[in-house]
């Protein structure tokens, strides 16, 4: 009921009824909430209070000698005794009601005024949220898409797992290779690799039969499925410890090996 009071008296049917411009259902509705709630009687006579001081601010009285001019052209025409009329200064009703009509225009175009700037404020925001959560959205969507592309290789039948583990050298190294030789790619998951000085990194490499081909450095740091160069007819998958800046076989460190022939 309080919510339905609350409304009541935020509407401008006090107003509209104040000046005569409610309809009939509005009016016994206006008369009511004054009966039955103290705040709308009180808010009422507020109204009515503040409509007589406007109208009567605005008032003008009619000058003294035009009333006297009147009263002598009666006695000319019928000859019969005036009685002297006592002036009073009473507010015409329609001066009430254009004042009343300014000031529930003026309020009016207030209030929606700062109604249009807040709607306009929560729009600007609300569009910016928007433009937020499609950015995440197409995010999410590429992320979701490169993960579904991953699972399919990995998923594919033609792939091949190959589970690589580390020496003596390096216990905690486990590394998991996928290499599909129908559509000519090979994957490398990183699971652990133990930690190197900083002069030093790992790097992966593909026997041939008569060479060895450097195929890229693993990073503890990029632990996620990666795209690494297929090498057809490679013999063997082997994890090197090599000198940064040193990408050859020759000062390198053997610490994981794995064949890929075919038993």
């Amino acid at each position: 009921m309080e919510t339905k009071l609350h409304s009541f008296l935020n509407s401008d049917l006090l107003n509209k009824y104040l000046v005569g411009e409610t309809s009939m259902e509005e009016s016994k509705e206006v008369e009511h909430y004054i009966y039955q709630y103290p705040e709308v009687a009180s808010a009422y006579e507020k109204l009515q209070d503040n409509l007589q001081v406007i109208a009567k601010a605005g008032a003008m009285d009619a000058p003294n000698h035009i009333l006297s001019n009147i009263l002598e052209s009666l006695d000319e025409i019928n000859e019969t005794k005036v009685i002297q009329l006592v002036q009073k200064n009473k507010t015409p009703w329609y001066s009430i009601a254009a004042s009343a009509a300014a000031i529930l225009f003026a309020v009016t175009t207030f209030m929606l005024y700062q109604k249009n700037q807040q709607l306009n404020s929560e729009n600007t925001i609300v569009d910016a949220e928007i433009l937020d959560l499609r950015s995440d959205i197409d995010k999410n969507n590429s992320k979701l898409d490169e993960l579904s592309k991953e699972l399919l290789k990995l998923n594919n039948p033609d792939a091949k797992k190959y589970v690589i583990n580390g020496n003596e050298r390096a216990k905690n190294l486990k590394t998991v290779a996928y290499i599909n030789s129908v559509d000519k790619t090979s994957m490398i998951d990183v699971i652990a690799l133990p930690q190197l000085p900083k002069d030093q990194h790992y790097q992966i490499w593909a026997e041939l039969q008569d060479r060895m081909v450097n195929l890229g450095i693993l990073d503890e740091a990029d632990r996620k499925l990666k795209q690494i160069p297929y090498m057809e007819d490679a013999l063997a998958l082997s994890i090197k410890i090599g000198k940064n800046g040193d990408d050859t076989d020759n000062n390198s460190t053997e610490v994981a090996e794995i064949s890929l022939k075919e038993e």
